[in-house]
Parts: C-alpha cells; sequence; structure tokens
C-alpha cells in the first residue's frame, strides 16, 4: 500500500465521536473507524488530529460540466447540465472500478490522481457561469469527503442550485443526518445482493441497504444504479432480490441497470449484453418498480431509456444516451396526457438567500 499524496485538510468534529477505548471513531461511512492519533481510516483520506478529524477540503481531482443524465439521474431536472467535482480516495476497492486512477489512490500504486486548490465559490460561481442548474460530488466517492461537499452544497443551495451526491451508499445515519439539510437528490450503486460479494469489495450489503431506506425517509430523493456483471450479480435471483427489496422501499424509486464493460482488474469476462439488461427490467417490473432504465448501451435497449407515464403508458422524456430528446412532463411534474403526478424532482428551488 502506497502513501496518498497529500491533500488540503480541515479539522471537523461533526462526524467524529469519542469511542469507550479512547480512540476517536469516523463516521463519515459504515466502516465507522476506530482511529488512534494520527491514525488514518479505511479511506485513507480521512485522519485524526487531537480530538478532531483531518478531512480532506479545499480541493478537487476533476471538474467538469455534465448532463444531469450521465450521474445518472433521470428524475431530477432532465436535460440540465450538473456541475460535477470530485476529490481522490474510495472507502471500497471494486476490481471493476471505472475511475480507479482518483479512486484507488493510496491503494493502487498505479493510481495517479492529484487535486487542485479550489474555494467552495468558485465551485458554485463555475455552476452559474456553465448555466449548470444541479451541483453533483462525483468521480470518487463523496461520503469520505462529505464534510467538504456539506460546505460548498450550503453555498449552492442559496445560489438556487439542486445538490447531488453520485454514491456507493456506505453510509451511516449519521453522515445522512449529517448531508440531508444540503443534500436534493443521491445516486446509489447497489453493487450486488449478496453479502458475500460485498465484503470482497470492502463493504457490508446491509449498511448500503439501510442508507437507501434512510435516503427515502428523510424526503432526499433517491436513484439506485446496478451495473450488471455478468457472472458477478446476474443471475435472476439476485436481480430479483435487488428489484423486491427496492420496491419494498417504494415502487417510485428508479432502478436503472447499466452494462459492464471489461475494465481495471476485471478483464475475464464479456460486456454485458442488451438482453441481461431487459431481463433485469422484467424483474424489476414484475416486483411492482414503476420506472426501470437500462444505460450504457444507448439505442439498444427498447424503450428502456425513456421515462413513461405508469397510469397512461404516455412517453414523457425519449432519450438516446445522455441525451433528452423530448420531454413533455409538465412544469409541476405531471403526464400532459392523464394528470398523472411523476415522482421526481422537476423544479429548482429559489436562493434561500442566507438558509442552508
Amino acid at each position: 500500500m502506497s502513501t496518498p499524496p497529500p491533500l488540503p485538510t480541515t479539522r471537523r468534529r461533526e462526524l467524529a465521536r469519542p469511542h469507550p477505548s479512547g480512540k476517536l471513531q469516523c463516521v463519515a461511512c459504515a466502516h465507522r473507524c476506530l482511529l488512534a492519533p494520527g491514525g488514518r481510516g479505511v479511506c485513507l483520506q480521512r485522519r485524526r488530529e487531537g480530538d478532531a478529524l483531518a478531512v480532506p477540503w479545499g480541493c478537487a481531482a476533476g471538474v467538469a460540466v455534465d448532463p444531469i443524465e450521465k450521474k445518472p439521474f433521470f428524475h431530477l431536472l432532465p436535460g440540465v447540465r450538473a456541475l460535477s467535482f470530485g476529490m481522490l480516495g474510495c472507502n471500497f476497492h471494486c476490481s471493476f472500478c471505472q475511475n480507479w486512477f482518483s479512486s484507488q489512490v493510496g491503494h493502487d500504486p498505479g493510481a495517479e490522481g492529484s487535486a487542485r486548490p479550489v474555494r467552495p465559490e468558485e465551485l458554485v460561481e463555475a455552476a452559474a457561469a456553465h448555466g449548470c442548474t444541479v451541483i453533483t460530488s462525483t468521480y470518487n466517492e463523496p461520503l469520505i469527503t462529505a464534510e467538504w461537499a456539506f460546505d460548498i452544497f450550503t453555498l449552492a443551495r442559496r445560489a438556487g442550485l439542486l445538490t447531488g451526491l453520485v454514491s456507493n451508499g456506505h453510509g451511516t445515519p449519521e453522515v445522512l443526518d449529517f448531508l440531508t439539510p444540503v443534500l436534493d437528490a443521491m445516486k446509489v450503486d447497489l453493487k450486488a445482493f449478496s453479502s458475500d460479494t460485498y465484503r470482497a469489495l470492502g463493504g457490508q450489503l446491509e449498511a448500503v441497504l439501510e442508507t437507501i431506506r434512510g435516503l427515502w425517509s428523510r424526503g432526499v430523493w433517491v436513484e439506485v444504479v446496478t451495473l450488471v456483471v455478468p457472472g458477478l450479480n446476474d443471475s435472476d435471483e439476485e436481480l430479483a432480490g435487488m428489484a423486491a427489496f427496492l420496491a419494498g422501499v417504494s415502487p417510485d424509486i428508479p432502478w436503472h441497470v447499466t452494462a459492464f464493460h471489461p475494465d481495471y482488474e476485471m478483464t475475464d469476462r464479456p460486456a454485458t449484453p442488451a438482453a441481461s439488461l431487459r431481463r433485469a427490467a422484467d424483474a424489476g417490473r414484475a416486483h411492482g418498480l414503476r420506472f426501470v432504465y437500462a444505460g450504457n448501451l444507448p439505442g439498444r435497449t427498447q424503450d428502456l431509456e425513456h421515462t413513461r407515464c405508469p397510469a397512461c403508458e404516455t412517453t414523457l422524456v425519449r432519450r438516446l444516451g445522455f441525451a433528452v430528446l423530448e420531454q413533455r412532463m409538465t412544469s409541476d411534474g405531471r403526464c400532459p396526457a392523464c394528470g398523472a403526478s411523476i415522482p421526481g424532482r422537476w423544479a429548482a428551488p429559489p436562493p434561500t438567500r442566507g438558509r442552508g
């Protein structure tokens, strides 16, 4: 294991808890790392400094303007631009990671991501300058830089932007309570429905399931993505398990089933065929999910890129890949044909002028 490059840090206590052992417990993610003085967490980016945590702050390893569909969010202002920013590090070690150059810094000697200084105000100003309506923390695992996201999102809310995380969902109730006041939406990866698979990736299945439940109960808009990997999580039983769980939380949660391609350390299997995504979507619909989408294979999954009204089946949003070809939703999120209300976030909030 290499030593991660030093990042600018700030001392914070919001996600630090004293522990009977005398160590300090980090509650930013479900690892709940116990830290002796100077100790680092599993992510290698958070460390103990006295009675506080030294956490990454004031820099970004990547900043880009993306279509919101790339996150993917399909029920969050379709067709708008999102300013995406990310840092370095992760609390998982997925063998199929597509952002491993930044996420595996410190864990993999081949990962050589770097970060540059940036202030929260600069990111919010950049979002406005590029006509973005949403600002998202993404690329690496944003829960390990939750304080950084909180500070940016507080300013973003004041500017009238929607805010989002793109996360593996390995969270805690404490970090959700911390972020919820400034968080509009979160994309959660549900990577499998097997505890053994999650242990191999470096996490706990139940923690991710609890995050999905917790987001929904707190009123944060959540969309769930499963990368369908041949031989890993694509059995009928596992897909049905994921679909049943999500429908049990709410049938209104959008489930994105997306195609894998060989990458990083997982080059021993073929890319996901379109038929597997259609099979996963069938499982979602069979268990009552009203919005199931297929991704990474533009134009090859029949109607599974489009949003349809569950009441009358009118096509409301037509997509091809990340492009919105047609948007027929009313401004208050209703079907123009039958008037049914479509769950999601369809309007940006007004600037809050001083409130988080």
